[in-house]
């Protein structure tokens, strides 16, 4: 069984910008719906079972977000596959590509095959609200994620990022969670408390919805 902390590996794309999104539109709360995630598992099923032609049609707006797509398996939920991007995407297309990256692309695990579906839960998270933090303490634990961007020993850029839920799963502290976010990026010398004022820190939040598999199947053939 895999521990809260096998999912802290979550992979993001490197192709990074810093969002600008429809700040009316994110005005309005709850952006996130069920239609989201059963699209994943519509994408995933008729993906694995080679019925393409018949994917419905996403019901839901268009508008670009920033996204993650995880997917988990088992009662206890254990991590199954998990990656996003922080370049907004039209949620249309942008589920669609992320619920089949985050099935068959995750580096850690193998690609999810057909006879698990029916054991997969899939979370959508739609990342919101951009702004940089002004030290690497301005973030509050349980409300925001935080994408840190650093250069590492041999000047080269690096990134990492966790979701807004990973540090209060974790009870960690803003220590702890900006130094297992260098370790995730690949700094491997001493941290100290000037190199942790170098950096520069994005906060963010998110919503985000998880369902399961027998849910979709009541939702489409009930």
């Amino acid at each position: 069984m895999a521990s809260k902390r096998d999912e802290l590996g979550k992979n993001e794309s490197t192709n990074y910008v810093n969002p600008q999104l429809d700040n009316h539109y994110l005005s309005n709360k709850n952006v996130i719906c069920d239609d989201m995630v059963f699209y994943c598992f519509d994408v995933l099923h008729s993906h694995l079972h080679k019925q393409v032609s018949n994917l419905p049609k996403p019901t839901f707006p268009n508008n670009p977000f920033p996204l993650f797509v995880t997917w988990y398996i088992g009662r206890e939920k254990r991590l199954r596959g998990c990656i996003g991007t922080f370049s907004p995407l039209h949620l249309h297309d942008g589920l669609k590509e992320y619920a089949l990256t985050s099935a068959f692309q995750d580096t850690r695990f193998d690609p999810i095959g057909k006879e698990e579906l029916p054991r997969l839960n899939c979370s959508v998270s739609l990342l919101t609200n951009f702004e940089p933090a002004e030290s690497w303490k301005d973030w509050e634990i349980g409300k925001h994620g935080i994408r840190i961007e650093f250069s590492n020993e041999r000047g080269h850029k690096r990134s990492a990022t966790y979701l807004p839920e990973i540090a209060s799963e974790q009870e960690w502290d803003h220590t702890m969670t900006i130094d297992s976010l260098l370790r995730k990026g690949g700094y491997k010398s001493a941290i100290t408390n000037d190199f942790r004022n170098s950096l520069s820190v994005t906060r963010y939040q998110s919503e985000k919805l998880t369902r399961s598999f027998n849910d979709w199947q009541k939702f489409r053939f009930s």
